[in-house]
């Protein structure tokens, strides 16, 4: 469930979280009771470690997703070696280094990211990633954002596969 509004929630006279189901069949509210509020049946966010998601990936150059904030995927992902020169017409692509060193080359000169460096790709924009060693990525994308843009190669993969259980 994803919390969707604010409203009157029984005979409650303050407003109150409510949460609802992505199909929109199924709402729960914030509960009072008392002077404090408890919550009642609302799913508890589940704490995910990017850097850790990333460090059990098996597959290079094979994005996960591990989240999504309205129209937009956080994916982790591990490279090493070259990818594949593309671009993404409509969207701008982040990423962030969690582990490793990496290079973004653009046809305008590279970019080099260390730990802990973010780098947007604008929209449009041809690029190859590059890692000389092993590189753990987290990602920020569109839901659009196909992964190797306006190609198709060996390393494409769709958003069923990113989608996969990590």
């Amino acid at each position: 469930m994803a919390f969707r509004s604010w409203v009157f929630c029984g005979t409650a006279t303050l407003l109150s979280p409510c949460w609802q189901s992505e199909t929109g069949t199924e709402s729960k509210c914030l509960q009072l009771e008392g002077t404090s509020p408890t919550f009642s049946d609302v799913p508890t966010p589940k704490v995910v470690s990017p850097r850790e998601i990333a460090a059990s990936l098996t597959e290079l150059w094979s994005p996960r997703v591990i989240a999504e904030v309205d129209d937009a995927y956080i994916k982790v992902a591990k490279i090493q070696g070259s990818f594949v020169w593309h671009s993404h017409e409509g969207e701008d692509e982040m990423f962030l280094v969690l582990k490793g060193r990496m290079r973004i080359e653009m046809e305008g000169g590279p970019v080099e990211l260390g730990e802990g460096g973010l780098f947007v790709v604008p929209k449009g924009v041809r690029h190859n990633t590059v890692a000389e060693e092993e590189c753990h990525l987290m990602l920020i994308e569109r839901k659009t954002t196909l992964h190797t843009g306006d190609v198709v190669a060996e390393k494409t993969r769709t958003i069923a596969e990113q989608l996969r259980p990590v």
